[in-house]
């Protein structure tokens, strides 16, 4: 194994229930680690965390390194930063991937400061790849390919960081496919002793309130989706009811939910839920690669849109050349009477 090469991973956790993203890291740590011929390192930090390093293991880590102390019970910027920018000081990873929740999206930037490295936030996908700098005329190999929609979502860039490592970035929920656990692979566990500073107790959490979300778009097997095309609240009551009779979620594209015609919480694409559903209905969504982004792996996907040249259709499986407020009473009154 190439000790300098291996792929960390940080563990968000909440009160012992692990974020799914850094279930889907860990599963993408082994691909980026297999071919790198390296190892997959996990760093998780909390309190009363002892069941939890088994659970990375089952999940792709080989090596566990697991921070557990009372002021690290709740996360905080500057106790979190303070553990695990020690940690990759004295550790050196080849590359460091957190997922892009509200907490990675607080934490990274600050580890990337502390530790004087790039970052590139809100990855789709990552490879391991080679680079070539005109300038120098040398050639980077096995570098971090750090992919991700740019200029608006009008392109989709490949950032690399030939010079500084970690090589650290943040990717999106969704993106990567999760595999299962395997309660037969074993790693090392290694605890790690916080060490901090008066100045990284300025904050203190005197409580706090817990919303649970009532869209779950991310685990849906079905989801409908209104956009543009539904220009009324009408329109967007046929893509509810449809969503409802198929058993599935309501998604949205950005532009219906700046319109008002649904909550934000629906939003599906690079600003909102990425989602792997069975079957993915786009109606009335044109498709930009900030709506595909987010939905392109779904397994089934049917477009209904008006313009026979919209770009969803280029993505779409079964194709609906036709208006959404005319289309999708038929498709509910067929379900409706295959009910009966």
């Amino acid at each position: 194994m190439i000790k300098d090469r291996n792929v960390w991973i940080f563990v968000e956790q909440d009160e012992g229930r692990i974020n799914d993203v850094s279930l889907e890291l860990l599963s993408k740590g082994q691909e980026l680690a297999q071919t790198l011929g390296s190892q997959v390192w996990a760093v998780v930090c909390g309190h009363e965390i002892t069941d939890l390093p088994q659970v990375i293991i089952q999940h792709g880590a080989d090596h566990v390194l697991a921070a557990d102390h009372a002021e690290l019970e709740l996360y905080r910027t500057l106790p979190y930063a303070r553990v695990i920018a020690n940690l990759i000081r004295t550790r050196l990873p080849y590359i460091f991937l957190v997922g892009a929740t509200p907490v990675g999206r607080d934490l990274a930037p600050r580890l990337a400061s502390a530790v004087r490295c790039g970052l590139t936030a809100d990855c789709t996908d990552l490879q391991i790849g080679d680079y070539t700098s005109k300038k120098e005329g040398v050639t980077y190999h096995d570098l971090l390919y750090q992919i991700r929609p740019a200029f608006g979502g009008n392109v989709i860039a490949t950032i690399v960081n030939p010079k500084t490592r970690p090589q650290m970035a943040t990717v999106r929920e969704g993106v990567m496919r999760r595999r299962e656990p395997d309660p037969s692979r074993t790693g090392v566990l290694e605890l790690v002793k916080p060490a901090f500073q008066p100045e990284d107790f300025a904050l203190t959490v005197l409580s706090r309130e817990i919303r649970e979300p009532t869209v779950h778009l991310k685990d849906a097997s079905v989801v409908v989706a209104g956009g543009a095309g539904a220009t009324d609240p009408q329109d967007f009551q046929l893509v509810r009811e449809l969503a409802h009779l198929l058993g599935g979620e309501v998604g949205a594209s950005r532009a219906a939910v700046d319109a008002g015609l649904i909550s934000r919480e629906h939003q599906v694409g690079q600003t909102g839920t990425t989602v792997r559903p069975r079957l993915y209905i786009a109606a009335g969504i044109s498709g930009s690669v900030q709506h595909r982004a987010g939905m392109d792996k779904s397994n089934k996907i049917i477009a209904i849109n008006s313009d026979p040249n919209a770009p969803i259709f280029q993505i779409a499986h079964y194709k609906i050349v036709g208006d959404l407020g005319e289309v999708l009473p038929l498709l509910i009154k067929t379900l409706r009477e295959k009910a009966k």
